[in-house]
């Protein structure tokens, strides 16, 4: 038996498919949501997926502000900031962030489920995250997918 035709095919920057994916969050929980966003930019669900390598697609989120949260999460669920100065930590809630920057809770749960080196930091830069059903990349012609459909 000839074991040389049985090679590993790990993808790379030139052999990789990426396309342009548009999901609604309306009505979808956050953190479910979020994982499901965090996979796709990742590339999970593709064959050809290798660790090291952004074989992910580039997701666009519209409805930010559509998103639920089971429980009182919206109350109880604090994001923390730090200005850098003694004594400068900042806590808002999760109503309070979805009051003045509904985008950023989905941007903060989906950058919490990468990987935190600089691959995890390339992928983030694959999401762009739209409060309303308006979005930028039109031009790219993202493909609508439900994500219920996937795992």
């Amino acid at each position: 038996m000839d074991t040389l035709s049985y090679k590993t095919i790990s993808a790379n920057k030139s052999t990789v498919d990426k396309q342009w994916v548009l999901v609604d969050a309306e009505g979808q929980t956050l953190g479910r949501l979020a994982s499901k966003v965090a996979k796709i930019l990742r590339g999970k669900y593709k064959p050809n997926f290798t660790p090291h390598v952004d074989c992910g697609d580039n997701v666009v989120v519209i409805n930010a502000e559509k998103v639920q949260m089971s429980g009182n999460k919206w109350n109880d669920k604090t994001y923390l900031r730090y200005t850098g100065y003694p004594g400068g930590q900042r806590s808002t809630s999760a109503s309070e962030l979805l009051e003045k920057h509904p985008e950023r809770i989905i941007e903060k749960s989906v950058k919490g489920m990468l990987p935190k080196n600089k691959l995890g930091a390339d992928l983030f830069r694959n999401l762009k995250v739209y409060a309303g059903a308006e979005h930028g990349q039109e031009a790219q012609k993202p493909k609508a997918i439900n994500l219920n459909d996937y795992k």
